[in-house]
């Protein structure tokens, strides 16, 4: 199924999108999209219904796909070309970094944050974790997936690389973590590195990959991050992105305000974005 959440004039409603893409209403049969309703198939009973049954819903202002992701986790440089393209070489093992600013919806406007001369763009996969994973094995680590997501790993280049300490002061800027528009079940990415991604601005085609190419496939990236933190229903992990951000073009390219930002996964659906200056 595809979950996702939607803003109305009476508040965040919980959808599902049916077999003809209509999103439709889940009052009445789960309260809200969050940590708890997902973990240990909470929403499994919910694949019985009959979407075309219920309420159809003409909002498509997307929230954030859970009411509340507990904590973003980051793998750097886990494509080779993009490694190659920020002259950096490939890993030994996953690259780890958090993002601590709140998610945002999939079209929601990205802010260039004060001071900012460097945002960059990002399409990645994201992993919504839905069942507690500490020290599993690669071949059980999928188990452990409520649902995947489109994650846009905004970055402030300059904040990430030029000022010290680690890459989170980077990442972290209000309205740097879009995700979805939906959260997708497993039952429905039968192989999660056999995704296409793109990302397009202002129309440009700057990233296309395929997450067949990751350095450290999904399962493995799971695994390996269980060893040293217990991955808790809620949490999220974006897997990495595929070559074409601004900092590896020639010369560098970054976000302005009035830009416009496209991008998607196939099956998980796709995301617009504007970037606006930043205001106090």
């Amino acid at each position: 199924m595809k979950f996702c959440r939607i803003r109305t004039a009476d508040g965040i409603v919980p959808a599902a999108v049916d077999a003809d893409g209509i999103l439709r209403s889940l009052i009445g049969e789960v309260d809200d999209i969050t940590a708890d309703t997902i973990a240990y198939g909470g929403l499994s009973h919910l694949e019985a219904l009959d979407l075309s049954a219920l309420p159809a819903l003409n909002d498509t202002d997307y929230a954030p796909i859970l009411a509340d992701i507990r904590r973003i986790f980051c793998i750097g440089l886990n494509y080779s070309d993009h490694a190659e393209e920020t002259g950096n070489p490939i890993p030994d093992f996953p690259i780890l970094f958090m993002k601590v600013c709140p998610t945002t919806g999939a079209n929601d406007p990205v802010v260039i944050p004060k001071g900012s001369e460097k945002t960059d763009w990002e399409v990645e996969l994201g992993a919504v974790i839905g069942r507690r994973a500490q020290h599993v094995t690669p071949e059980a680590a999928l188990d452990h997936v409520a649902g995947y997501c489109i994650v846009n790993d905004v970055s402030e280049r300059a904040f990430q690389i030029e000022m010290g300490g680690q890459w989170v002061k980077g990442k972290s800027c209000d309205s740097f973590a879009p995700v979805g528009p939906w959260l997708v079940t497993p039952d429905e990415v039968p192989d999660p590195q056999a995704l296409d991604l793109f990302l397009d601005v202002n129309g440009e085609r700057c990233q296309s990959g395929n997450t067949r190419t990751m350095i450290f496939p999904v399962a493995e990236v799971i695994s390996h991050l269980s060893r040293f933190v217990t991955l808790e229903p809620g949490d999220l992990i974006s897997t990495g992105t595929p070559p074409g951000v601004g900092m590896g073009m020639k010369p560098p390219r970054y976000l302005n305000p009035g830009d416009e930002m496209r991008l998607g996964i196939s099956g998980l659906g796709e995301q617009r974005q504007s970037v606006r200056a930043w205001e106090a």
